[in-house]
């Protein structure tokens, strides 16, 4: 086992001890292009996906066909959802739908104006076709000049169902079940890439070039998934975050998604103890559930705290330490700090230990998932320096989002025997 660094200010005399799994060494060392060419896109795959997320705006869709109904026509989610109501009933309820929430047009109504250029690398995920974004680059001298195809109620839709299924009109999607009528609109193109996790890589992963701190990429699922068993095992980001073609994407955000990522186990102190002993108490969290680094991105951030307790119920004055699970960087992105996230069939172990004071005391230990923590301190630090000007109402109501979207996913109280 590798003894981690530990982040003095924050994990006190928590220690945090990582083992690599066997598995997951063998299959990253020996397996490398075994779980490419299985879990990987095949060469017509690769080539449709490279086609269908060329570049950082996805091209305008141009005319419709003539024989294309207003329905047909359209590119918003709720006309979709007339023929798609299932999906579009799961679009709703996901952060897909509210990409282009509050936070990020706070940012890019600033950004339009000073640095465009940021903009669109925003846009490239949360809006990215061309009907979404306010503004165009002339391809002949670069100038940035204002969109005539602009529809600000579409950019509002976030990723909407055209940013994966529309292009120029046609609309594809994977192979149709036998329950499936693709008749309409003039069929569609079924492709295989659909249930490919490398087709959610055009917005999670960075290009080899892309920004990095400390040697790694800043987004890096895709990556993380081929390093992984699940890769060589064929699992793909489909099979977890669309089940059944459920139009999901449910992640760090979701509670439930979160308990099934992770297990939590506590070993607990052999009673019986005495007054004066140091209790020594560790908790293990697996990556047991995810495919991917846990947690994958920099913005969230998992405590896990453990405390003692009196009789009465109240905590003992010192006693509380706390752990991150986590990578933290400064806020510009500029440097990291500490990187304790754990990578798929990982683990950490986190030491507890602390002098017992008297009798009657119990181990109470909490897990708790901060999945905004970057962004909440981050968007404070934007009204404060009054650089947010005109997004401001926009960056306060991000700023009361992310206050809000942190939960417990573990709570354990042990009674201590001490003598």
């Amino acid at each position: 086992m590798v003894l981690k660094n530990v982040i003095e200010d924050s994990l006190s005399s928590i220690s945090l001890i990582r083992q690599w799994a066997c598995v997951c060494l063998l299959g990253a060392a020996f397996f490398p292009a075994m779980a490419a060419q299985e879990a990987g896109p095949t060469p017509q795959e690769a080539d449709f996906l490279a086609r269908h997320w060329q570049g950082d705006t996805i091209p305008p869709q141009g005319s419709p066909p003539k024989d294309y109904s207003p329905l047909e026509s359209s590119l918003s989610a709720a006309d979709c959802g007339v023929c798609h109501p299932r999906q579009y009933a799961d679009w709703k309820t996901t952060l897909h739908s509210r990409a282009m929430g509050p936070g990020v047009a706070g940012q890019t109504v600033v950004m339009r104006a000073s640095d465009p250029a940021t903009a669109r690398m925003c846009w490239r995920c949360h809006a990215p076709l061309t009907e979404q974004q306010p503004l165009l680059q002339e391809p002949v001298d670069g100038t940035w000049v204002e969109n005539p195809a602009f529809d600000a109620g579409l950019q509002h839709q976030g990723l909407t169902c055209a940013a994966c299924h529309v292009r120029s009109y046609r609309r594809f999607g994977p192979p149709a079940r036998g329950d499936s009528e693709s008749s309409a609109h003039g069929g569609f193109s079924a492709q295989t890439a659909f249930g490919k996790s490398a087709f959610c890589a055009h917005c999670h992963q960075f290009p080899p070039d892309g920004h990095a701190l400390n040697g790694k990429l800043m987004e890096n699922t895709y990556n993380e998934w081929l390093a992984s068993d699940y890769a060589r095992r064929g699992i793909q980001c489909q099979n977890c975050h669309m089940p059944d073609r459920r139009h999901l994407w449910r992640g760090i955000h979701d509670p439930k998604m979160v308990k099934k990522a992770v297990t939590i186990t506590v070993s607990g102190p052999q009673n019986p103890l005495k007054v004066g002993d140091t209790l020594e108490a560790i908790i293990r969290v697996l990556n047991s559930g995810t495919g991917h680094h846990f947690p994958t991105y920099v913005t969230p951030k998992v405590f896990v705290q453990a405390q003692l307790l009196d009789a009465a119920g109240e905590p003992v004055a010192g006693s509380l330490r706390e752990a991150i699970i986590g990578r933290e960087t400064t806020p510009d992105l500029s440097r990291e700090i500490y990187d304790t996230r754990i990578a798929a069939g990982d683990f950490v172990d986190i030491t507890y230990a602390h002098p017992l004071p008297s009798p009657g005391l119990h181990l109470q230990i909490e897990v708790r998932v901060e999945p905004d923590h970057f962004y909440e301190r981050f968007y404070r630090g934007l009204l404060e320096s009054g650089t947010a000007q005109k997004g401001r109402a926009a960056i306060e109501q991000a700023l009361v989002n992310a206050q809000l979207s942190s939960f417990v996913i573990f709570e354990q109280t042990l009674s201590l025997d001490i003598r």
